[in-house]
């Protein structure tokens, strides 16, 4: 007996055990050194999201060591962000033709190339085109970067790296003025643009030493050079109608009216050609919107892009020009929502693993919610501390809100749709932003007008309140020598300087408000989230 139970033991022991399949949760061993390449993909993040917005404090030294006007020098900024969001949704089709690694590496060489040549650039048309070059070489950095992190890393991981991966592209946009700032006062303007090469040469060193090329791709024959075309001009009149919209009085110019036409007809002509039976290989497969997660994503993407950047755009110049913050103190006021959206993107990658990622973005949404309306209900006289808190709990709100939205948008793509899912987030995201800094740009002078009517029209004889400080101010003014012409036109002075300040903090804290209503409008679409992978199961664990 005791023979046989040995026996039986041992043939227990050899029996083989089943080859579990690659990428299976829990397997270690599924790419080799995916830490290093973590590492790797995520400083080009970094760079590229941090190149958005680093450029805008050197703009005013551009214009003059360039010769160029303030609105000739803004196509350093609209020329990189044109070209980015071009090129975005064809990454995944880029990355299929020619391989992910090969992709992947020509894209940070192009980046860090382009990022040289500017940095070197003597003349205006010069810089512009290599932003524009810096751009399309950018926009592999992020949705292929993002996708090929989905690839490498098992379930039980994708938590964590997917939240370091989101720290990047969210805290970089933030930094970037007053990193800017910082180089631009110390040294000069083409620095901001030198900086990206030993960090970019980090970047390309781990990426080609150890990426391979992704196991999942689509063979492609042919080039759907129609769908590039109308992709490219539909997005790029997009994308200039938006950058250039405003000061040009919108629909007052006949330009932007031409270009609204182009980009209406041809990104319609693109969505029909694309999802046409005959188009068997687009370039940008929309069919992947079917999906309920990866649609409902996008869209809560764009609103998130829209309260992000477009809050990153109109806060300083509320507490410059309000407030009468200085560039430095503008920056360390951003500072402490920066670190709390690190350390909640951080924890919520861990936490998303066992909690339901819904609960974790209604969270987000309230904290977000909450921060804008605190914001929008500042007054001039408000100080750090008010700001600085409201941009707590702005940072803290992000942070729970990309992770889980991420895994819930990835949970059910599958093989190639990963990448082209990836490209679609994050063009959302870009547009959200691109949206964000014209509306609210527009609604800023828009309201100031409206504001400053409204006060005007109680400065007044009529107006008890009025009469009461012309008279304080009137006898304040008279007591340091005025005579009383002068001090009535001196008081009349104050008070419609005054006004026009209270006109602009209104208009500022609608601007806030409208960010938060945005939120408050989409918040239901995180119930059709299904979800994203849990814990792993009980044999990965024990595997």
């Amino acid at each position: 007996m005791a023979q046989s139970s040995a026996l039986n033991n041992s043939k227990a022991v050899q029996r083989p055990v089943p080859a579990r399949p690659a990428g299976a949760d829990g397997d270690e061993e599924i790419v080799p050194f995916r830490w290093l390449i973590l590492v790797g993909l995520v400083t080009a993040s970094i760079l590229e999201v941090l190149d958005t917005t680093i450029v805008n404090v050197a703009l005013p030294q551009m214009a003059g060591n360039l010769g160029a006007t303030a609105q000739e020098i803004g196509w350093v900024s609209t020329g990189y962000i044109l070209s980015n969001v071009i090129v975005l949704p064809m990454t995944a089709w880029l990355a299929s033709r020619f391989g992910r690694r090969r992709y992947l590496v020509a894209s940070i060489i192009l980046f860090l190339v382009a990022s040289m040549f500017c940095g070197t650039s003597r003349t205006l048309t010069e810089l512009v085109f290599w932003r524009i070059i810096q751009g399309s070489g950018g926009a592999a950095l992020l949705s292929t970067a993002q996708a090929t992190i989905r690839e490498i890393f098992p379930a039980r991981q994708q938590g964590t790296v997917q939240s370091i991966y989101i720290l990047g592209i969210i805290v970089a946009p933030t930094l970037g003025p007053t990193l800017g700032g910082w180089i631009t006062d110390n040294y000069s303007w083409p620095w901001v643009f030198f900086v990206n090469l030993p960090i970019g040469m980090i970047s390309l060193g781990l990426v080609a030493s150890f990426l391979g090329d992704a196991k999942h791709k689509v063979t492609t024959t042919k080039v759907d050079w129609w769908g590039i075309g109308l992709l490219a001009v539909g997005l790029g009149s997009l994308q200039y109608v938006l950058e250039e919209g405003q000061q040009n009085d919108w629909f007052e110019s006949s330009m932007i009216v031409r270009f609204c036409i182009l980009s209406a007809i041809c990104l319609t002509s693109f969505l029909i050609w694309e999802l046409h039976p005959s188009n068997k290989q687009p370039v940008v497969n929309l069919r992947v919107m079917k999906n309920r997660d990866l649609t409902t994503a996008m869209t809560l993407f764009m609103v998130m892009g829209f309260g992000l950047y477009g809050g990153v755009f109109i806060f300083p110049l509320f507490v410059q020009n309000i407030l009468g913050f200085t560039p430095t103190e503008t920056g360390l006021v951003l500072m402490p929502g920066a670190i709390a959206t690190g350390f909640a993107t951080l924890f919520v990658g861990r936490l998303a693993n066992i909690v339901n990622p819904r609960v974790i973005i209604v969270f987000g949404m309230a904290m977000f919610i909450y921060s804008m309306w605190s914001l929008g209900h500042l007054t001039t006289v408000s100080g750090e501390q008010d700001t600085q808190l409201a941009l707590i709990f702005r940072g803290f709100g992000l942070g729970c809100l990309f992770t889980p939205i991420n895994l819930a948008a990835f949970s059910s793509l599958k093989g190639v749709e990963i990448a082209q899912g990836s490209s679609l987030l994050n063009l959302m995201r870009q547009l959200g932003g691109s949206f964000g800094i014209a509306y609210l740009g527009t609604h800023l002078d828009q309201m100031d007008t409206q504001h400053s009517n409204a006060l005007n029209a109680h400065l007044g004889l009529a107006n008890p309140a009025f009469n009461q400080h012309m008279l304080v101010f009137e006898g304040a003014l008279r007591s340091r020598g005025y005579d009383v012409v002068a001090a009535h036109q001196a008081a009349l002075k104050i008070l419609s300087s005054t006004s026009f300040t209270q006109a602009q903090m209104m208009s500022y804290n609608d601007a806030f408000l409208f960010i938060g209503m945005s939120m408050v409008i989409v918040s239901p679409l995180a119930l059709l989230l299904r979800g994203a992978p849990g814990k792993p199961p009980a044999a990965a664990m024990e595997h």
